[in-house]
């Protein structure tokens, strides 16, 4: 929450970006380390799914009662940290 209201006024919700935006360079960064960029636009697609499928098979367990999941943030951090890792691939 933030200063007055239930959400988060314009300040508090830029510092949560430049957070996350943080943790998916350095999730990007640490995948890279460990694996190749991707070698067709079919490998960047399939990764992005699988981690994608993984954050679904979450949310089905979750049946969404549990908003503040640890696991499923990690998950959308790796989500997004592909996303960029694909983008970034396809300009090379």
């Amino acid at each position: 929450m933030c200063c007055i209201s239930r959400s988060l006024c314009y300040t508090c919700l830029m510092d949560k970006v430049d957070t996350l935006l943080k943790a998916v360079e350095i999730e990007m960064r640490k995948a890279r380390i460990k694996y190749k960029p991707f070698n067709s636009t079919h490998e960047g697609y399939a990764v992005i799914k699988e981690e994608l499928d993984e954050l679904w098979d979450l949310v089905k367990k979750n049946k969404g009662y549990k908003i503040n999941d640890l696991q499923m943030k990690k998950e959308c951090i790796q989500i997004a940290a592909m996303a960029v890792a694909f983008v970034i691939d396809l300009e090379n």
